[in-house]
């Protein structure tokens, strides 16, 4: 699970990435960016429901913080 979350942030940043370069590149004159932008938006909302269906499947646990413990 924690690879498929790497892989996930990986994509991400890379389609970030890719939206800066057409940015600098084409200066937004094309429609790449808001391209790249919405592949971000869209792996970042498949990241999230991951996250919540390995929860719910008990593929991941919540470790939390201690709440009351000092120390």
């Amino acid at each position: 699970m924690k690879w498929v979350i790497l892989v996930a942030f990986v994509l991400i940043i890379g389609s970030m990435v890719s939206a800066m370069v057409f940015l600098i590149r084409d200066r937004g004159r094309s429609r790449n960016v808001l391209r790249s932008l919405g592949l971000r938006v869209g792996f970042s909302i498949l990241l999230f429901l991951l996250i919540l269906l390995a929860h719910h499947f008990g593929w991941i646990e919540a470790g939390g913080v201690p709440v009351g413990r000092l120390r």
